[in-house]
């Protein structure tokens, strides 16, 4: 077969993806082969600004096209960031090989319809790279003007763009395009010998509603109040967590509703569906449709369309994350939370995923945990069990007394979550990249604390 054999106009150009797919969906069909395909192209723009100067200005494109095919019930993958014909045809013929070698023969392709092309991003990315420099620049300077502040390791506007485009044999078809901006630094603080190193990030769907110098702001007060902190007490107190905290707690126990988990042994949530798992407080809402959400998509990895799953309602169990494959072993709908990157396997993976606000939170005498460390190494969502170090303030009678430090919150996940005894009302997010966690401050009674 010729170089240009799939392009269109005949002038051996690379081709786009939706070209590149339609040229590899074409291929499979003429050879009789079940075939997936998943293109996406990622665009990343950087202005770090350091010491009131911008000290690098970076942009990076990267994508490629994702195919897996089944061949006599067997699944087999293949990419290629190259879209010349040779490579896609290499890539097509590498995923029906790679489908041969495999011994499982009951994999298969979901059915799928035209779900269209949708725009999320429209102009909210729109700004001259002047304007979007003095947003670098703006957002450490607002952070010096705290005069605890020794020094700014970096302050950055960043901005991350992304499309994506599926379609398959068996009817699957759609595209669509989201991305996401922000400001982000890391800043030491100090006040008298007391030292705090934080990080942290504000991320929104359009550049027009992001507001540096309120986030410098909001850093800065939120970090300079963790100074002079004293040892904590070893003992178990209620503990309030706030957004940020709780949040990267959600993230690290998702799998535990993860139907692969669920299917391979590997969640303590396997065969509680219709249990009360949680305080009745807490309900648990993925939804992928979320307007402003920061991870919305229209469809999933496998075209299947998003739509709002309510994972625990009330404290009750309801459902888990699926794909086809795992929604077939479980006898459980597809609850169309397929995700893959064109380079590996499909997977599953929460959207925008949170915590419905509750009515308020009344505090009273615990610990308020402003931050958590140590989470990808002291968590473990099979097991539920998690120790991770923190910091944050103690409170009496609803006033908090002093900054704490030197100590690690530890326990059992599903017991933190039958003890939640408030929600508070108002819900933050924080953007985890393929994901998005919101979470209100919850406050749990009678939490372990190893301090001193």
């Amino acid at each position: 077969m010729s170089e240009t054999a799939g392009d269109p106009h005949g002038s051996g150009r690379r081709m786009t993806l939706d070209e590149a797919k339609r040229y590899v969906l074409d291929a499979a069909r003429a050879r009789g082969i079940a075939a997936e395909v998943l293109g996406s192209r990622a665009r990343e723009l950087t202005a770090r600004s350091h010491q009131q100067r911008i000290e690098q200005i970076t942009q990076a494109v990267q994508g490629g096209i994702g195919v897996r095919v089944v061949v006599d019930g067997r699944m087999g993958y293949g990419y290629s960031e190259e879209l010349s014909t040779a490579a896609l045809d290499w890539m097509l013929n590498e995923a029906i090989d790679n489908a041969h070698l495999q011994t499982e023969t009951d994999k298969f392709l979901p059915d799928g319809t035209d779900v269209g092309r949708h725009d999320l991003v429209g102009d909210g990315l729109a700004a001259p790279l002047e304007s979007k420099v003095r947003t670098a620049l703006g957002f450490e300077g607002t952070l010096r003007e705290d005069k605890r502040v020794k020094q700014v390791m970096f302050a950055s506007y960043t901005e991350r763009e992304g499309d994506v485009t599926l379609g398959s044999t068996q009817g699957a078809e759609g595209a669509y395009r989201r991305g996401v901006a922000g400001v982000m630094a890391s800043v030491v603080m100090q006040e008298g010998e007391s030292l705090k190193q934080s990080w942290d990030a504000d991320w929104v769907r359009d550049i027009r509603t992001l507001d540096p110098a309120h986030t410098a702001l909001d850093f800065t007060q939120r970090t300079g109040r963790l100074l002079g902190a004293r040892p904590l007490q070893t003992g178990r107190y209620t503990a309030y967590f706030e957004p940020k905290a709780f949040a990267q707690l959600l993230a690290a126990f998702w799998p535990m509703w993860s139907g692969r988990s669920v299917r391979e042994g590997k969640s303590r949530l396997a065969g509680k569906r219709g249990e009360r798992i949680a305080s009745s407080l807490v309900t648990l809402i993925d939804d992928p449709l979320l307007a402003d959400g920061l991870a919305t998509r229209p469809f999933d990895a496998e075209g299947e369309p998003g739509r709002p799953l309510t994972l625990v309602d009330d404290g009750v169990l309801t459902n888990f994350f699926t794909n086809s494959e795992t929604a077939r072993a479980l006898a459980l709908p597809n609850t169309g939370h397929a995700a893959r990157h064109y380079r590996g396997v499909v997977d599953i993976s929460p959207s925008n995923f949170y915590v419905k606000p509750g009515a308020g939170i009344r505090m009273d005498t615990g610990v308020i945990v402003a931050e958590i460390s140590g989470v990808h190494a002291g968590t473990n969502s099979i097991s539920g069990d998690f120790s991770v170090q923190a910091l944050g303030l103690w409170a009496e009678n609803g006033e908090v007394v002093y900054p704490v430090e030197n100590f690690a919150v530890a326990g059992d996940f599903l017991t933190l979550l039958m003890n939640i005894s408030a929600v508070d009302a108002a819900l933050k997010w924080e953007f985890m990249g393929r994901m998005a966690v919101g979470t209100p401050t919850i406050a749990v009674t009678d939490l372990s604390f190893a301090g001193v």
